[in-house]
């Protein structure tokens, strides 16, 4: 049950058991508000783009860290984060998905700014013919827009606004680090973007990415053609905080005068591709893994299904609707043969993806149903309750109670 006190909601959760979580989660919007404040705004390395995306100086990305405006630019001396927000009064800087700029000018009332933020000028700052100005007591150093701290990993840029988040790789951890070594083993460049609107809650889009047992139940397509069989090798790797984590499968490659191809194996003969060629597989990472689902707490995911190559951003746009933006993925070395295979294999996700059209749709059947009683609870006991990760095994719901162990951690619950 939720509890106002002084217009804050604290939370009811069942002590010491991570297996529980009320249905209220997803549809209170005063946890929503905290949310914003405590997790997007607190201690969290949040996703923001790709170096790759922002190569030359004045190169600029907007984003969303939680639900405020976020704009990327290369400066001369790096990559600054700044809130999209104007320090005078409030409007949106850039407007614009991405682009290239010497400053940024807000169309308002024509303030400017550097690429690293410092407020430069102001429009009328002495006044017309000796009337009006700015105040003599205005400071515009203490005026310029909102900075993040910014840390970058393999291709990767991640900010956070608070300054007790500690460095990247000790938030994630080594293990998972690994993951990402992994699979950006060389300058990525971008191959294409799908974006699409979730009628849920971000933090069932959150979950269902942690859910490793779900893949070759609710994704039949998975199961059919053996990207994902639960009797496959592989496993599931959490972080020591439980927040992060790993799934992962793999299959041992099948004979074919092909070196490093996997042919398509379906799991009932009757059912045929009739271009199999989208799934084939070219062993381009050193293994044998045909699905690799990364999370880092709260909201980023990235994703290696056998060459399709891609980070996911969780992108809350209130307490029912959630944005997820793909960056569809290649390496700035690839051949023509492999730019096709990746297009191919990319018809497996995004919005009508072949597999992840499901995920598109199953969490907007748990928000309506989470109404029925809020106060009713979420049971997660598949592998038991605790947060450990599995050699073998993906049956497990470790990496959801790890996130919710995050969640409370967070949000001080």
């Amino acid at each position: 049950m939720s509890i106002s006190e002084g217009g804050l909601t604290t939370f009811a959760m069942p002590p010491g058991d991570l297996s529980q979580v009320p249905f209220r989660v997803y549809t209170d919007p005063e946890l929503y508000a905290l949310e914003q404040e405590r997790i997007f705004r607190g201690p969290t390395w949040n996703f923001l783009a790709l170096e790759c995306e922002i190569p030359n100086i004045g190169d600029y990305k907007t984003t969303y860290v939680g639900d405020a405006p976020i704009i990327v630019v290369r400066g001369a001396d790096g990559i600054n984060a700044l809130v999209n927000r104007c320090a005078h009064k409030g409007a949106l800087i850039c407007y614009k998905h991405a682009g290239n700029v010497r400053e940024f000018n807000c169309v308002y009332h024509n303030w400017t700014y550097d690429l690293a933020g410092k407020l430069t000028g102001v429009a009328f700052k002495r006044g017309v013919a000796g009337k009006g100005g700015l105040a003599a007591d205005f400071d515009q150093t203490s005026h310029g827009l909102e900075r993040l701290r910014v840390e970058t990993y393999r291709g990767l840029i991640f900010g956070t606004y608070s300054q007790e988040t500690p460095p990247f790789l000790d938030y994630i951890g080594r293990e998972l680090a690994a993951n990402i070594d992994r699979v950006f083993i060389k300058p990525l460049r971008v191959v294409g973007y799908h974006c699409q609107v979730l009628p849920n809650n971000w933090k069932l889009y959150a979950e269902n990415n942690r859910d490793s047992y779900h893949a070759s139940l609710l994704h039949v397509f998975h199961n059919t053609f053996g990207v994902v069989r639960p009797n496959m090798g592989g496993g599931v790797k959490i972080a020591d905080s439980g927040w992060h984590h790993l799934s992962f499968t793999q299959r041992e490659p099948v004979a074919d005068k092909d070196v490093g191809r996997e042919k398509v194996r379906s799991l009932k003969e009757q059912y045929r591709l009739k271009d199999p060629s989208m799934m084939e597989h070219k062993l381009e990472l050193g293994d044998q893994v045909t699905n690799a689902i990364q999370t880092i707490f709260p909201s980023f995911v990235a994703q290696q299904i056998l060459n399709a190559l891609a980070v996911r951003q969780i992108q809350p746009k209130g307490v029912d609707r959630t944005e997820l933006v793909w960056t569809i993925l290649g390496f700035a070395d690839d051949d023509a043969e492999m730019q096709e295979l990746r297009l191919k294999v990319n018809n497996l996700v995004g919005p009508a993806g072949l597999i992840s059209m499901e995920d598109g749709c199953v969490g907007g059947f748990v928000q309506r149903a989470a109404k029925a009683d809020p106060d009713a609870m979420v049971v997660m006991p598949m592998g038991g309750r605790g947060i450990s990760g599995s050699d073998g095994s993906r049956v497990t719901e470790a990496a959801v109670r790890g996130f919710w162990k995050g969640w409370r951690e967070c949000m001080g619950f």
